[in-house]
């Protein structure tokens, strides 16, 4: 999409009053240059991870029974172990978001659906069997990495232990099966 059609579309919803202006252009700049991906927290830790010898896929998107599709930060496909790590602000985080003071008719209900959205994501992945860590930008990165790990790790001996267990019923059902 160009950003003629996006510079358009702002502008008939400013014109209709569902976008706010922008105070200034140095804000305007400023949240042009927010990221969806490849964060500094995200970037930070994919490369410890990585380090450390684990293999992901980073903003893949899952399309979920039911027709949920989420896209996490960082996935560990044969795990199915899924990772978010949110800002601050745009996932209010209880520790420093805070309520925005300019346009906060816009915002608020804005960064309301986000939250919503992360529950949603939340509920969908772990129906479908998928382990969740949610992370907030600020978690310093061996906190970060410790609980990426356990959870990679407890995901794999629970499946590993599921797996084990369905050969043992199977080799014990074919033994029974032929006595």
């Amino acid at each position: 999409m160009s950003s003629d059609s996006g510079d358009d579309r702002r502008e008939e919803a400013r014109a209709a009053g569902t976008y706010p202006r922008p105070s200034s252009e140095g804000r305007s700049r400023n949240m042009r240059a927010n990221r969806r991906s490849d964060t500094k927290p995200e970037i930070a830790l994919r490369r410890a991870l990585h380090a450390r010898g684990y293999r992901y896929r980073k903003d893949l998107r899952l399309d979920l029974p039911e027709g949920a599709r989420v896209r996490p930060d960082i996935v560990f496909t044969a795990r199915k172990v899924a990772v978010f790590v949110d800002g601050c602000f745009w996932h209010v985080c209880p520790e420093h978001g805070r309520e925005p003071t300019s346009n906060e008719w816009y915002w608020t209900p804005k960064l309301r659906r986000n939250v919503e959205r992360d529950r949603a994501a939340d509920a969908a992945l772990k129906a479908a069997g998928w382990r969740v860590v949610r992370l907030w930008e600020h978690e310093p990165l061996p906190a970060a990495i410790d609980a990426v790990v356990e959870a990679v790790g407890t995901a794999f001996t629970e499946r590993e232990f599921e797996a084990t267990r369905e050969v043992r019923r199977k080799a014990g059902g074919e033994e029974a099966g032929t006595s």
